[in-house]
């Protein structure tokens, strides 16, 4: 995941906040109204969806965070089902990825190609912010 304005997934959607990120993107990149309605419909369409999959995410790390808890005080382990749920996260997790790189892409593909280079320069800068090596 990456992306400040949509990566904020621990919050419910909010659409009075994405606005005010779509408007600075508006400005910053210097898009048109056509292709500011364009990109303002991907965000709707994929916002709700994007915080369906973190909140399946946070649900999954605390049944994590469970199950280590009483792996720590009666030291048994069901193994099985601690591989069913790692596996259970990180699909989830790949899909929450796979969903917000196809709105990356998504909307790149609704600019021309200097404001495409600026756009995808600010994603990466953000994902480098978020998730440093």
């Amino acid at each position: 995941m990456t992306y400040t304005g949509y990566l904020q997934l621990h919050k419910p959607f909010n659409p009075a906040s994405l606005d005010s990120q779509l408007v600075w993107m508006k400005t910053e990149l210097q898009l048109d109204d056509a292709q500011f309605a364009r990109i303002k419909n991907l965000h709707y369409a994929s916002g709700t969806r994007l915080q369906e999959l973190n909140a399946k995410l946070v649900q999954m790390q605390g049944e994590f965070a469970t199950r280590e808890q009483i792996r720590r005080l009666s030291d048994r382990v069901d193994f099985i089902e601690f591989a069913r749920l790692v596996e259970a996260r990180q699909a989830v997790a790949r899909e929450c990825q796979n969903s917000t790189h196809q709105l990356i892409l998504a909307v790149a593909n609704e600019m021309h190609p200097n404001q495409r280079r600026q756009y995808l320069s600010l994603v990466a800068a953000t994902k480098s912010q978020n998730y440093p090596n």
